[in-house]
Protein backbone atom coordinates (compact mmCIF):
# COMPACT_ATOMS: atom_id res chain seq x y z
CA UNK A 1 0.00 0.00 0.00
CA UNK A 2 1.24 3.67 -0.86
CA UNK A 3 2.60 5.27 2.04
CA UNK A 4 1.24 8.55 2.88
CA UNK A 5 3.30 11.50 1.18
CA UNK A 6 5.44 13.34 3.08
CA UNK A 7 9.34 14.06 3.31
CA UNK A 8 10.25 11.38 2.88
CA UNK A 9 12.66 11.69 0.48
CA UNK A 10 14.11 15.41 1.54
CA UNK A 11 17.25 16.90 -0.22
CA UNK A 12 20.23 16.70 1.76
CA UNK A 13 22.07 19.70 2.65
CA UNK A 14 24.81 18.96 4.85
CA UNK A 15 26.31 19.67 8.35
CA UNK A 16 28.91 21.88 7.15
CA UNK A 17 26.40 23.53 4.48
CA UNK A 18 23.62 24.38 7.87
CA UNK A 19 26.56 25.49 9.67
CA UNK A 20 27.12 28.42 7.15
CA UNK A 21 23.47 29.29 7.37
CA UNK A 22 23.86 32.58 9.80
CA UNK A 23 20.25 32.19 11.12
CA UNK A 24 20.64 28.60 11.67
CA UNK A 25 24.18 28.92 13.22
CA UNK A 26 22.73 31.26 15.92
CA UNK A 27 20.15 29.78 16.52
CA UNK A 28 21.48 26.34 17.43
CA UNK A 29 23.95 28.32 19.29
CA UNK A 30 21.07 29.47 21.63
CA UNK A 31 19.68 25.80 21.61
CA UNK A 32 23.10 24.32 22.95
CA UNK A 33 23.68 27.07 25.99
CA UNK A 34 19.80 26.71 26.67
CA UNK A 35 20.01 23.31 26.70
CA UNK A 36 23.71 22.80 28.30
CA UNK A 37 22.14 24.65 31.34
CA UNK A 38 19.72 22.44 31.19
CA UNK A 39 21.03 19.63 32.01
CA UNK A 40 23.48 21.03 34.99
CA UNK A 41 20.37 22.18 36.57
CA UNK A 42 18.21 18.72 36.36
CA UNK A 43 21.02 16.84 37.48
CA UNK A 44 22.42 18.85 40.01
CA UNK A 45 18.77 19.18 41.32
CA UNK A 46 18.51 15.71 40.89
CA UNK A 47 21.11 14.95 42.76
CA UNK A 48 20.60 17.31 45.53
CA UNK A 49 17.14 15.33 45.70
CA UNK A 50 17.68 11.90 45.31
CA UNK A 51 21.42 11.14 45.63
CA UNK A 52 22.14 13.82 48.70
CA UNK A 53 23.29 11.73 52.05
CA UNK A 54 21.57 14.76 53.75
CA UNK A 55 18.14 13.56 52.28
CA UNK A 56 16.31 10.51 51.72
CA UNK A 57 13.66 9.61 48.61
CA UNK A 58 11.11 6.99 48.33
CA UNK A 59 9.36 6.36 45.15
CA UNK A 60 6.43 8.80 45.45
CA UNK A 61 9.10 10.89 46.56
CA UNK A 62 10.77 10.88 43.19
CA UNK A 63 7.74 11.15 41.28
CA UNK A 64 6.34 13.87 43.15
CA UNK A 65 9.55 15.82 42.30
CA UNK A 66 9.23 14.77 38.81
CA UNK A 67 6.01 15.64 38.90
CA UNK A 68 5.76 19.65 40.22
CA UNK A 69 8.63 19.94 37.64
CA UNK A 70 6.59 19.27 34.53
CA UNK A 71 3.07 18.96 34.80
CA UNK A 72 1.99 22.13 36.16
CA UNK A 73 3.94 23.24 33.08
CA UNK A 74 2.36 20.79 30.70
CA UNK A 75 -1.29 21.76 31.88
CA UNK A 76 -0.26 25.78 30.83
CA UNK A 77 2.41 25.32 28.44
CA UNK A 78 -0.41 24.96 25.83
CA UNK A 79 -2.40 28.78 26.21
CA UNK A 80 1.60 29.90 26.68
CA UNK A 81 1.51 28.85 22.89
CA UNK A 82 -0.42 31.28 21.96
CA UNK A 83 2.24 33.92 22.95
CA UNK A 84 4.49 32.14 20.78
CA UNK A 85 2.22 33.03 17.64
CA UNK A 86 1.72 36.49 19.00
CA UNK A 87 5.10 38.14 20.24
CA UNK A 88 8.12 38.37 18.83
CA UNK A 89 10.17 34.99 19.48
CA UNK A 90 13.20 36.94 19.30
CA UNK A 91 11.79 38.70 22.04
CA UNK A 92 10.59 35.49 23.62
CA UNK A 93 13.98 33.90 23.48
CA UNK A 94 15.63 36.85 25.30
CA UNK A 95 13.55 38.00 28.29
CA UNK A 96 12.66 34.27 29.04
CA UNK A 97 16.40 32.64 29.33
CA UNK A 98 17.26 35.88 31.68
CA UNK A 99 14.26 35.01 33.93
CA UNK A 100 15.20 31.61 33.59
CA UNK A 101 18.84 32.79 35.09
CA UNK A 102 17.39 34.56 37.68
CA UNK A 103 15.39 31.27 39.13
CA UNK A 104 18.20 29.26 38.68
CA UNK A 105 19.96 31.02 41.12
CA UNK A 106 16.98 31.03 43.03
CA UNK A 107 16.90 27.28 43.61
CA UNK A 108 20.21 27.25 44.18
CA UNK A 109 19.81 29.70 47.23
CA UNK A 110 17.20 27.31 48.55
CA UNK A 111 19.13 24.38 48.03
CA UNK A 112 22.11 25.73 49.95
CA UNK A 113 19.36 27.18 52.57
CA UNK A 114 18.29 23.59 52.78
CA UNK A 115 14.76 23.69 51.60
CA UNK A 116 12.81 20.46 50.51
CA UNK A 117 9.07 20.03 49.69
CA UNK A 118 6.88 22.46 48.04
CA UNK A 119 9.17 25.17 48.06
CA UNK A 120 12.18 23.24 46.27
CA UNK A 121 9.19 21.70 44.08
CA UNK A 122 7.97 24.92 42.93
CA UNK A 123 10.99 26.60 42.51
CA UNK A 124 11.86 23.98 39.93
CA UNK A 125 8.72 23.81 38.19
CA UNK A 126 9.28 27.88 37.49
CA UNK A 127 12.91 26.83 35.91
CA UNK A 128 11.16 23.86 33.98
CA UNK A 129 8.21 25.79 32.84
CA UNK A 130 10.03 28.62 31.17
CA UNK A 131 12.94 26.16 29.82
CA UNK A 132 10.45 24.36 27.70
CA UNK A 133 8.97 27.92 26.46
CA UNK A 134 11.78 28.41 25.15
CA UNK A 135 12.56 25.01 23.25
CA UNK A 136 8.97 25.53 21.98
CA UNK A 137 9.84 29.09 20.99
CA UNK A 138 13.20 27.27 19.01
CA UNK A 139 11.33 24.99 17.38
CA UNK A 140 8.39 27.22 16.01
CA UNK A 141 11.72 29.56 14.69
CA UNK A 142 13.33 26.89 12.86
CA UNK A 143 11.43 27.02 10.07
CA UNK A 144 12.41 30.98 9.63
CA UNK A 145 15.94 29.77 8.97
CA UNK A 146 16.20 26.85 7.14
CA UNK A 147 14.08 25.62 3.96
CA UNK A 148 11.01 23.38 4.41
CA UNK A 149 12.88 20.49 2.41
CA UNK A 150 15.66 20.44 4.90
CA UNK A 151 13.59 20.83 7.93
CA UNK A 152 14.40 17.09 8.57
CA UNK A 153 17.87 17.68 9.08
CA UNK A 154 18.10 20.78 10.45
CA UNK A 155 15.73 18.69 13.07
CA UNK A 156 18.47 15.82 13.19
CA UNK A 157 21.11 18.41 13.85
CA UNK A 158 19.24 20.77 16.60
CA UNK A 159 17.27 18.57 18.80
CA UNK A 160 20.07 16.10 18.55
CA UNK A 161 22.76 17.90 19.26
CA UNK A 162 20.56 20.01 21.75
CA UNK A 163 20.30 16.75 23.57
CA UNK A 164 23.49 15.62 23.76
CA UNK A 165 24.52 18.81 25.32
CA UNK A 166 22.13 18.43 28.12
CA UNK A 167 23.56 15.33 28.76
CA UNK A 168 26.73 16.99 28.90
CA UNK A 169 25.68 19.63 31.23
CA UNK A 170 24.13 16.69 33.72
CA UNK A 171 28.14 15.05 32.96
CA UNK A 172 29.10 18.27 34.14
CA UNK A 173 27.30 18.43 36.80
CA UNK A 174 28.19 14.97 38.00
CA UNK A 175 31.19 15.83 37.74
CA UNK A 176 31.38 18.97 39.63
CA UNK A 177 29.55 17.64 42.58
CA UNK A 178 32.34 14.99 42.68
CA UNK A 179 34.63 18.12 43.41
CA UNK A 180 32.77 19.87 45.78
CA UNK A 181 30.54 17.76 47.62
CA UNK A 182 27.32 15.74 47.42
CA UNK A 183 25.65 17.68 50.59
CA UNK A 184 23.45 21.13 50.54
CA UNK A 185 26.22 23.56 49.87
CA UNK A 186 28.11 21.77 47.14
CA UNK A 187 24.71 21.10 45.52
CA UNK A 188 23.39 24.94 45.44
CA UNK A 189 27.39 25.34 43.70
CA UNK A 190 26.46 22.97 41.31
CA UNK A 191 23.02 24.22 41.05
CA UNK A 192 23.90 28.08 40.37
CA UNK A 193 26.54 27.32 37.95
CA UNK A 194 23.64 25.95 35.32
CA UNK A 195 23.20 29.69 35.21
CA UNK A 196 26.01 30.28 33.07
CA UNK A 197 23.37 28.27 30.06
CA UNK A 198 20.32 30.81 30.21
CA UNK A 199 22.81 33.96 30.26
CA UNK A 200 24.90 33.21 27.31
CA UNK A 201 21.44 31.72 25.32
CA UNK A 202 20.20 35.19 25.98
CA UNK A 203 23.19 37.38 24.58
CA UNK A 204 23.21 34.84 21.46
CA UNK A 205 19.24 35.67 21.08
CA UNK A 206 19.67 39.30 21.37
CA UNK A 207 21.92 39.31 17.84
CA UNK A 208 18.82 38.32 15.92
CA UNK A 209 16.93 41.10 13.94
CA UNK A 210 13.19 41.60 15.74
CA UNK A 211 10.67 39.53 13.65
CA UNK A 212 13.37 37.12 12.01
CA UNK A 213 11.92 34.38 13.86
CA UNK A 214 8.23 35.49 13.25
CA UNK A 215 5.51 34.85 13.70
CA UNK A 216 4.94 36.27 10.46
CA UNK A 217 1.47 36.76 10.47
CA UNK A 218 -0.97 36.24 13.47
CA UNK A 219 -4.71 34.42 13.26
CA UNK A 220 -5.57 35.25 17.01
CA UNK A 221 -8.10 37.59 18.59
CA UNK A 222 -6.84 40.71 19.56
CA UNK A 223 -7.68 40.03 23.14
CA UNK A 224 -4.95 38.93 24.49
CA UNK A 225 -6.36 36.78 27.35
CA UNK A 226 -8.63 35.54 24.94
CA UNK A 227 -5.96 34.33 22.31
CA UNK A 228 -4.13 32.94 25.37
CA UNK A 229 -7.24 31.05 26.49
CA UNK A 230 -8.02 30.02 23.16
CA UNK A 231 -4.54 28.52 23.03
CA UNK A 232 -5.01 24.88 23.67
CA UNK A 233 -7.88 24.47 21.73
CA UNK A 234 -6.18 25.61 18.35
CA UNK A 235 -3.71 23.75 19.05
CA UNK A 236 -5.47 20.89 19.02
CA UNK A 237 -7.74 21.37 16.65
CA UNK A 238 -4.90 22.01 14.56
CA UNK A 239 -3.16 18.90 15.29
CA UNK A 240 -6.25 16.32 14.61
CA UNK A 241 -6.70 18.03 11.63
CA UNK A 242 -3.67 16.64 10.07
CA UNK A 243 -3.57 12.95 10.99
CA UNK A 244 0.10 12.05 9.97
CA UNK A 245 1.01 15.19 12.56
CA UNK A 246 -1.63 13.24 15.01
CA UNK A 247 0.21 10.13 14.32
CA UNK A 248 3.81 11.10 15.23
CA UNK A 249 2.05 12.91 18.10
CA UNK A 250 0.74 9.64 19.71
CA UNK A 251 4.31 7.81 18.66
CA UNK A 252 6.01 10.20 21.01
CA UNK A 253 3.23 9.91 23.65
CA UNK A 254 3.96 6.39 23.64
CA UNK A 255 7.70 6.71 24.05
CA UNK A 256 6.91 9.08 26.86
CA UNK A 257 4.89 7.13 28.96
CA UNK A 258 7.29 3.96 28.56
CA UNK A 259 10.15 6.07 28.77
CA UNK A 260 8.45 7.11 32.24
CA UNK A 261 8.59 3.92 33.17
CA UNK A 262 12.14 2.79 32.58
CA UNK A 263 13.13 5.89 34.20
CA UNK A 264 11.46 5.83 37.65
CA UNK A 265 12.43 2.12 37.85
CA UNK A 266 15.95 2.35 36.89
CA UNK A 267 16.65 5.27 39.17
CA UNK A 268 15.61 3.07 41.88
CA UNK A 269 17.34 0.42 40.95
CA UNK A 270 20.65 2.24 40.71
CA UNK A 271 19.87 4.04 44.18
CA UNK A 272 18.63 0.58 45.71
CA UNK A 273 19.45 -2.22 44.45
CA UNK A 274 22.68 -2.09 42.04
CA UNK A 275 26.52 -2.80 43.11
CA UNK A 276 29.39 -1.80 41.81
CA UNK A 277 30.86 -4.37 38.90
CA UNK A 278 33.96 -3.67 37.22
CA UNK A 279 33.78 -0.67 35.20
CA UNK A 280 29.53 -0.52 35.62
CA UNK A 281 29.09 1.75 38.86
CA UNK A 282 25.91 2.29 41.27
CA UNK A 283 24.81 5.23 42.51
CA UNK A 284 25.19 8.70 40.77
CA UNK A 285 28.21 7.70 38.82
CA UNK A 286 25.95 4.84 37.16
CA UNK A 287 23.36 7.06 36.32
CA UNK A 288 25.89 9.24 34.75
CA UNK A 289 27.34 6.25 32.84
CA UNK A 290 23.83 5.67 31.23
CA UNK A 291 23.45 9.49 30.70
CA UNK A 292 26.93 9.01 28.46
CA UNK A 293 25.41 5.72 26.73
CA UNK A 294 21.94 7.85 26.55
CA UNK A 295 23.67 10.80 24.47
CA UNK A 296 25.72 8.22 22.54
CA UNK A 297 22.33 6.90 21.10
CA UNK A 298 20.91 10.44 20.37
CA UNK A 299 24.23 10.62 18.24
CA UNK A 300 23.21 7.25 16.60
CA UNK A 301 19.43 8.40 15.88
CA UNK A 302 21.30 11.53 14.61
CA UNK A 303 22.73 9.21 11.74
CA UNK A 304 20.48 6.47 11.41
CA UNK A 305 17.11 9.24 11.24
CA UNK A 306 17.94 10.65 7.84
CA UNK A 307 19.37 7.44 6.11
CA UNK A 308 16.27 6.34 6.83
CA UNK A 309 13.66 8.93 6.46
CA UNK A 310 15.56 8.98 3.15
CA UNK A 311 14.94 5.25 2.41
CA UNK A 312 11.97 3.76 3.39
CA UNK A 313 10.20 7.37 4.84
CA UNK A 314 9.17 8.58 7.82
CA UNK A 315 6.09 6.63 8.63
CA UNK A 316 8.22 3.21 8.64
CA UNK A 317 11.31 4.89 10.27
CA UNK A 318 8.67 5.41 13.13
CA UNK A 319 7.99 2.23 12.79
CA UNK A 320 10.95 0.63 13.24
CA UNK A 321 11.59 2.82 15.96
CA UNK A 322 8.75 1.35 18.50
CA UNK A 323 9.53 -1.92 17.20
CA UNK A 324 12.64 -1.71 18.21
CA UNK A 325 12.01 0.22 21.54
CA UNK A 326 9.43 -2.48 22.50
CA UNK A 327 11.85 -5.28 21.83
CA UNK A 328 14.45 -3.86 24.56
CA UNK A 329 12.01 -3.02 27.03
CA UNK A 330 11.12 -6.78 26.65
CA UNK A 331 14.48 -7.56 27.27
CA UNK A 332 14.57 -5.70 30.13
CA UNK A 333 11.75 -7.54 31.71
CA UNK A 334 13.81 -10.85 31.45
CA UNK A 335 16.85 -9.21 33.34
CA UNK A 336 17.21 -6.08 35.05
CA UNK A 337 21.03 -6.19 35.61
CA UNK A 338 22.86 -3.37 35.40
CA UNK A 339 24.83 -3.71 31.69
CA UNK A 340 21.83 -4.99 30.33
CA UNK A 341 19.97 -1.18 32.17
CA UNK A 342 23.29 0.50 30.73
CA UNK A 343 22.12 -0.66 27.28
CA UNK A 344 18.48 -0.51 26.91
CA UNK A 345 20.07 3.40 28.03
CA UNK A 346 21.30 3.58 24.73
CA UNK A 347 18.79 1.93 22.51
CA UNK A 348 15.59 3.24 24.18
CA UNK A 349 17.21 7.16 23.84
CA UNK A 350 18.25 6.24 19.93
CA UNK A 351 14.84 4.74 19.25
CA UNK A 352 13.19 7.27 21.00
CA UNK A 353 14.90 10.33 19.23
CA UNK A 354 14.08 8.36 15.94
CA UNK A 355 10.71 9.08 16.87
CA UNK A 356 10.36 12.83 18.23
CA UNK A 357 13.00 13.85 14.88
CA UNK A 358 10.37 12.39 12.96
CA UNK A 359 7.72 14.16 14.81
CA UNK A 360 9.24 17.36 15.43
CA UNK A 361 9.58 17.68 11.15
CA UNK A 362 5.89 16.91 10.70
CA UNK A 363 4.87 19.69 12.78
CA UNK A 364 6.98 22.20 11.62
CA UNK A 365 6.78 21.10 7.69
CA UNK A 366 2.86 20.22 8.04
CA UNK A 367 1.35 22.73 10.62
CA UNK A 368 1.06 26.56 8.94
CA UNK A 369 3.58 29.59 10.51
CA UNK A 370 0.38 30.82 12.46
CA UNK A 371 -0.80 27.98 14.74
CA UNK A 372 2.55 26.53 15.14
CA UNK A 373 3.77 27.66 18.32
CA UNK A 374 0.16 26.55 19.70
CA UNK A 375 0.39 23.19 18.40
CA UNK A 376 4.38 22.75 19.75
CA UNK A 377 2.95 23.69 22.75
CA UNK A 378 0.62 21.26 23.06
CA UNK A 379 3.49 18.92 21.75
CA UNK A 380 5.68 19.82 24.85
CA UNK A 381 2.63 19.09 26.78
CA UNK A 382 1.69 15.81 25.99
CA UNK A 383 5.83 15.43 26.20
CA UNK A 384 5.39 16.22 29.56
CA UNK A 385 2.03 14.77 30.94
CA UNK A 386 2.83 11.63 29.35
CA UNK A 387 5.99 10.93 30.99
CA UNK A 388 4.63 12.51 34.58
CA UNK A 389 1.54 9.94 34.27
CA UNK A 390 3.88 7.04 33.17
CA UNK A 391 6.52 8.22 36.56
CA UNK A 392 3.66 8.38 38.83
CA UNK A 393 2.11 5.08 37.97
CA UNK A 394 5.53 3.09 38.16
CA UNK A 395 6.34 4.80 41.42
CA UNK A 396 2.92 3.46 43.14
CA UNK A 397 3.64 -0.09 41.32
CA UNK A 398 7.25 -0.70 41.93
CA UNK A 399 9.12 -1.86 44.83
CA UNK A 400 11.68 0.58 46.83
CA UNK A 401 14.61 -1.38 44.75
CA UNK A 402 13.42 -0.92 41.40
CA UNK A 403 13.02 -4.84 40.84
CA UNK A 404 9.81 -4.39 38.99
CA UNK A 405 9.91 -6.88 34.95
CA UNK A 406 6.05 -6.79 35.23
CA UNK A 407 6.60 -2.76 34.76
CA UNK A 408 9.11 -3.24 31.95
CA UNK A 409 6.62 -6.21 30.09
CA UNK A 410 3.80 -2.78 30.79
CA UNK A 411 6.13 -0.44 29.23
CA UNK A 412 6.50 -2.74 25.92
CA UNK A 413 2.94 -3.13 25.46
CA UNK A 414 2.78 0.57 25.52
CA UNK A 415 5.03 0.31 22.76
CA UNK A 416 3.07 -1.88 20.80
CA UNK A 417 -0.52 0.28 21.20
CA UNK A 418 1.75 3.40 20.12
CA UNK A 419 2.24 1.69 17.15
CA UNK A 420 -1.04 0.80 16.43
CA UNK A 421 -1.87 4.27 16.96
CA UNK A 422 0.38 5.57 14.89
CA UNK A 423 -0.80 3.37 11.63
CA UNK A 424 -4.63 4.20 12.45
CA UNK A 425 -3.99 7.66 11.85
CA UNK A 426 -1.89 7.12 8.79
CA UNK A 427 -5.15 5.08 7.64
CA UNK A 428 -7.07 8.14 8.20
CA UNK A 429 -4.93 10.64 5.94
CA UNK A 430 -4.86 7.55 2.93
CA UNK A 431 -8.93 7.96 3.33
CA UNK A 432 -8.93 11.74 3.45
Amino acid sequence: MTEVSDEARPEKLGFGRLLRTSGFRRLLAVRLSAQWGDGMFQAALGGAVLFNPERQADPIAVAAGLAVMLLPYSVIGPFAGALLDRWDRRRVLLVANLLRAVLVLTVAIMVGAGAAGPPLYLGALAVAGVSRFVLSGLSASLPHVVERRHLVEANVVAATAGAAVAALGGASAIGLRAVVGAGDAGSALTTAVAVVGSVLAAVIASRFRRRLLGPDETNEPPQALVAVARGLADGARATAATPTVAGSFLALAAHRLAFGISTLVSLLLFRYAFTDSGVFRAGLAGVGEAVVLAALGLGAAALLTPWLVHRIGRPRTVRLALLVAAATQFGLAVTLALPTVLAAAFVLAAAGQVVKLCADAAVQSETGDAVRGRVFALYDAVFNVCYVLAVGAAALLSPQDGRAPLLMIAAAAVYVLGLLAHDWQLRRARAS
